[in-house]
């Protein structure tokens, strides 16, 4: 009975603190500073889910070429250093990588 209470608990601070930012989001005016780190979250988010799929369990053994991975993510680099946009990045180096592991890279 405990554990089903703090999931609901759970539940419910996660479900008011995300309803905060629609109901009082225009009442409520965030510092400089929060606001441009804001803009880091999206790269930050990028490179902790696409680092460990990189460098997989033992580090750095899948560097070694030829690897699909180290290939999507540099054309995932230069796609995002020519447009700016995570999500064509996330894109193009999605859809290199399975088209080098296609081609049997």
């Amino acid at each position: 009975m405990n554990t089903l209470l703090i999931f609901i608990g759970c539940g419910l601070v996660t479900y008011f603190s995300r309803a905060s930012f629609i109901l009082f989001g225009d009442r409520v005016k965030l510092p400089e500073t929060v606001q441009r780190s804001l803009a880091y979250v999206a790269p930050a988010t990028f490179a902790a889910i696409m680092v460990p799929a990189v460098l997989g369990d033992d580090g750095l053994a899948n560097l070694v070429p030829p690897s699909p991975q180290v290939g999507a993510i540099v054309i995932a680099g230069f796609a995002i250093a020519k447009t700016r946009n995570m999500a064509v990045a996330l894109g193009a180096g999605m859809i290199s990588l399975w088209l080098l592991q296609w081609v049997g890279l």
